[in-house]
């Protein structure tokens, strides 16, 4: 029997539309629980499952106490959860080369291991064998090469689609100054190759959905021109994509901004489906495509402003969307950060429990 998560995912979601949420707020789970996150992170994380199981929330294995962010050492760079990053991705990157001559001679195959580069997906990437074994080692050995049917929690995420791997690399703002020039054609293609190495090897993993992350976006649209993404992202997503549908995967698509510019393309591709952001016309998507999967609508200023009549009103014309689509999911798609107000995650949760039915 499928899950709810295989059941929206499919466009085949229950009555009671399900919640895919990005949650890194401690300080809620201690407001909603009573119990202190940081004194007893396990304790505080199954008492907030109890409440809310809607969240599908993972529980740490052991109680041990946390060290509250105000007495970590570094706060340079920004708070994330409960702790601060260890690093700004552009400045790493931009120091990782001497100049601009030096990215455009860089090859992506000839380093093949990129452990250690902060490329949010660290690792080695010389060979598709290499890359299955690591992420093999996630899923139970006696699940042999097939996922148990009907599981959507039986799924692997890769973060560098293809557009994030030279972003991350080279920087944003470097990235965009290399973009056109003619030698960043070969640069494009050998992360391609890397990526086939990758796609491959989840083609022969025990999954059912494969989350393919890329921001290709911003909150007002494009970073780049159709036509840049016409020639070099667009056609290895289908390539990649038509690897995993072939070994009978589906794949789910995830960006940050506006996404509604390139729909088409992404779906055109292959995907099963989008989560995004609130930017993104989500009952545009939902009329276009029948029952596919989507996510991302709710927004999370709504909760920041903590206002209860602009919550309803979101919960409901999420709702309206999720009535339209079988493969809606309730998502606050800017996230819910360390920083979002308890009651307001409360009356948003409470009030989909209430509201969000097909």
């Amino acid at each position: 029997m499928a899950d709810d998560f295989y059941s929206s995912y499919m466009g085949l979601g229950p009555k009671q539309i399900t919640h895919w949420e990005h949650w890194s707020n401690p300080d809620a789970e201690t407001a909603l629980t009573g119990i202190d996150y940081y004194d007893h992170p396990r304790l505080c994380r199954l008492k907030l499952k109890d409440l809310y199981p809607q969240l599908n929330l993972s529980v740490p294995p052991e109680d041990t106490p946390k060290i509250r962010p105000e007495q970590q050492n570094d706060k340079s760079h920004g708070r994330w959860g409960d702790s601060h990053r260890t690093h700004w991705q552009q400045d790493v990157a931009s120091h990782r080369f001497k100049s601009l001559e030096e990215m455009l001679r860089f090859s992506p195959l000839k380093q093949g291991d990129f452990t250690g580069w902060n490329v949010v997906v660290d690792g080695d990437f010389r060979s598709e064998e290499i890359i299955y074994e690591r992420y093999r080692k996630q899923y139970p050995a006696e699940w042999g090469n097939q996922a148990p049917a009907g599981s959507g929690f039986a799924s692997v995420g890769f973060y560098n689609t293809l557009f994030m791997w030279p972003m991350l690399v080279f920087g944003y703002e470097n990235f965009l100054t290399l973009s056109l020039e003619p030698e960043f054609e070969r640069i494009m293609e050998e992360f391609a190759e890397i990526n086939r190495r990758v796609f491959r090897a989840f083609a022969r993993l025990p999954v059912n959905f494969v989350v393919c992350h890329d921001d290709i976006v911003l909150a007002n649209g494009p970073v780049c021109s159709p036509a840049w993404m016409r020639k070099f992202i667009f056609p290895r997503y289908a390539e990649y994509w038509s690897l995993l549908k072939a070994a009978g995967k589906e794949v789910l698509f995830m960006v940050d901004g506006n996404v509604d510019a390139f729909v088409d393309d992404v779906m055109a591709c292959g995907a099963r489906g989008i989560i995004s952001e609130p930017f993104t016309n989500y009952k545009a998507i939902a009329r276009r495509y029948k029952d596919c999967f989507i996510a991302g609508e709710g927004d999370n200023r709504i909760l920041m402003r903590n206002n209860p009549a602009e919550i309803k009103a979101m919960v409901a014309a999420m709702a309206e969307t999720g009535r339209m689509s079988g493969g809606y999911m309730m998502c606050i798609g800017n996230h819910i950060p360390y920083n979002v107000p308890a009651d307001a995650i409360k009356r948003y949760l409470d009030l989909s429990a209430e509201m969000a039915f097909r």
